[in-house]
């Protein structure tokens, strides 16, 4: 394949079951580090674009040369990769949630609490599972169990045939996508707490405080977990000992962390509500540098080789050198970027606010 070329420029990550290359989870990858397996062309062009009828506000997915993207406009669409055409559309409801695939099978979750296991060649419906609140969380993966989180208050731990396993409550809904990493997970939402489960039991390890709640995903390095809060503040929590290792709040106007963190061998990276993209030395939390948008931040960055790629609610897809926090590029979208890009095969892909699909690459 065409991303084997390609891995002198990314930044080679332990992706567990997941294929080298593929981005078929939320963050890319079980630990949710938001990095990319393999690197893209020095000079981005626009490739192609497909049009939905709503919001996107998920990550697309990319796995086997294929787009999964779901929209508001209760579609979830299979894009070919290479030129952008239509493979298949399947009705399932208004969807913010990020689609997730494994082996053969899209997993979704939608507005009105149902969570959807689709064929991926067909596009056609296996199962369905359904919760009591709306469903913001994308699917994570663990052997043949399925994570997610729900507005009910709930993570869910389904088997592959959409049984449910076990399901752990919290005191308030769980809008990112639980990490996955050691046998554990790790949930972080509107009850201000990051819990520690034990995957095969669903028995919680430990419950760490934060202080503020989450709507963002948590990003897992090592013994490490790192969050945003709605309190304004990024932690890195120890897991292991069950305690918060620092905490980061911008000096000037601090504003909350809705996007999901970042993470690299030296930094972790965040945007913001204050409009800026920040990046933290990875071991005490102290600021390495800061990019300034013009708008808030909720999208989450994606690192790939020596560069950041960061969604702008001014509409700016911002691309920026990893140390040093200069701008190198940007492209300018047709609306509001509420999602996150994903990375495979030498190609980005993001959707807006306005229900278009953006896929950059190397012309030929």
């Amino acid at each position: 394949m065409a991303y084997r070329a390609l891995l002198g420029l990314g930044l080679l990550i332990s992706v567990s079951t997941f294929s080298l290359g593929e981005w078929s989870v939320f963050r890319g990858n079980a630990k949710q580090t938001g990095t990319s397996a393999v690197g893209l062309p020095a000079k981005l062009q626009l490739l192609w674009k497909f049009s939905t009828k709503d919001s996107i506000e998920g990550a697309p997915a990319i796995v086997d040369g294929c787009v999964y993207v779901g929209s508001y406009d209760e579609y979830l669409y299979a894009l070919d990769l290479a030129d952008g055409k239509s493979k298949w559309k399947y009705k399932c409801g208004p969807i913010k949630a990020s689609p997730a695939v494994r082996q053969g099978r899209i997993y979704v979750g939608n507005a009105d609490g149902v969570f959807h296991c689709v064929d991926a060649a067909k596009g056609e419906k296996c199962w369905t599972f359904e919760t009591e609140g709306e469903i913001t969380s994308g699917a994570n993966f663990h052997g043949d169990l399925i994570l997610f989180g729900s507005h009910d208050e709930t993570l869910y731990c389904l088997t592959k045939d959409g049984k449910e396993k076990w399901k752990f409550k919290t005191q308030g809904p769980v809008y990112g996508s639980a990490a996955a990493a050691n046998g554990k997970t790790f949930v972080a939402g509107c009850d201000s707490m990051v819990h520690v489960l034990d995957i095969a039991s669903g028995n919680e390890d430990r419950a760490v405080d934060l202080g503020g709640q989450t709507a963002a995903s948590g990003a897992v390095s090592g013994s490490f977990l790192y969050v945003g809060t709605m309190n304004n503040q990024l932690q890195a929590i120890d897991w292991k000992q069950g305690r918060i290792a620092w905490t980061f709040q911008a000096e000037q106007r601090p504003q909350p962390f809705y996007s999901s963190a970042c993470v690299t061998d030296e930094l972790v990276l965040a945007g913001s509500r204050d409009r800026r993209l920040h990046a933290l030395d990875r071991k005490t939390g102290k600021e390495v540098w800061s990019f300034a948008t013009e708008g808030k931040v909720d999208g989450s960055p994606v690192v790939a080789g020596p560069r950041v790629f960061a969604p702008s609610m001014d509409g700016n897809l911002y691309i920026l050198d990893l140390k040093k926090g200069d701008q190198i590029d940007k492209f300018r979208l047709d609306s509001p970027i509420l999602g996150s890009p994903a990375v495979s095969d030498g190609r980005l892909v993001v959707g807006t606010s306005k229900g278009t699909v953006y896929c950059f690459g190397e012309k030929k």
